[in-house]
């Protein structure tokens, strides 16, 4: 896997190490990064199967109303 070197705010760093309890801030950073792209992921498939259900009352034949 290829590897990323960038520089941060080192406040930055220590807050999300005591909050995450993690030792290391190679760890820390790599967490809320893994923690963010969960968080798209679970975001996605909300949203698509509300996308889906809205697709499927829509397809469905209305009745007339009046």
């Amino acid at each position: 896997m290829a590897r990323v070197n960038i520089s941060l705010d080192a406040e930055l760093v220590v807050e999300v190490m005591v909050l995450a309890g993690i030792g290391s801030p190679q760890d820390a950073v790599e967490a809320v990064v893994r923690d963010y792209i969960a968080h798209g992921h679970r975001t996605e498939t909300r949203t698509e199967l509300k996308d889906r259900d809205l697709r499927d009352i829509d397809a469905k034949p209305q009745e007339p109303q009046g």
